[in-house]
């Protein structure tokens, strides 16, 4: 392997990280208020939509060389991957028998939160990721302290 070969990789494996890390910020908060998507799911989430962008991109610049291979449209890759979150989010939403509530819809919209976070690293938006994972703390930390008030 080349050097030309190994630095994209290396640089979608940093890419990925950073996604972790920015989605373990959200999942902390999750783990901690004992929902059912915490730590691990959010961190594997976010880094797995900086993977699919990325490896979406390394894709299509792969083509380049003959255009008419491909048809490029990374919207696809951002729908994909909304789909698949919204049904892993799915899972975490539960009505109680009892009193009719529904739970977990916080934790769903977070997961999807930190999907968009590894997106924005994917597509080398890290100062809007890194503001996202900023107004997502806010939400869950101070907002929840006036909500249950």
């Amino acid at each position: 392997m080349t050097v030309q070969v190994v630095m994209p990789q290396l640089e979608i494996l940093g890419s990925v990280i950073i996604a972790m890390i920015l989605g373990g910020i959200i999942g902390f908060e999750r783990e901690h208020a004992d929902k059912p998507a915490g730590l691990r799911t959010h961190m594997l989430v976010a880094g797995a939509a900086t993977l699919l962008v990325s490896l979406g991109s390394a894709l299509v610049a792969t083509v380049e060389i003959n255009p008419s291979l491909i048809r490029s449209d990374p919207i696809r890759i951002v729908e994909a991957i909304i789909t698949g979150i919204s049904f892993l989010g799915a899972g975490t939403i539960m009505r109680r028998r009892g009193d009719g509530n529904v739970e977990g819809l916080t934790t769903a919209a977070s997961l999807l939160f930190v999907a968009g976070i590894g997106i924005a690293v994917g597509t080398d938006q890290y100062v809007t990721a890194v503001g996202m994972t900023i107004l997502g703390l806010i939400v869950l930390y101070p907002v929840n302290a006036l909500t249950k008030s």
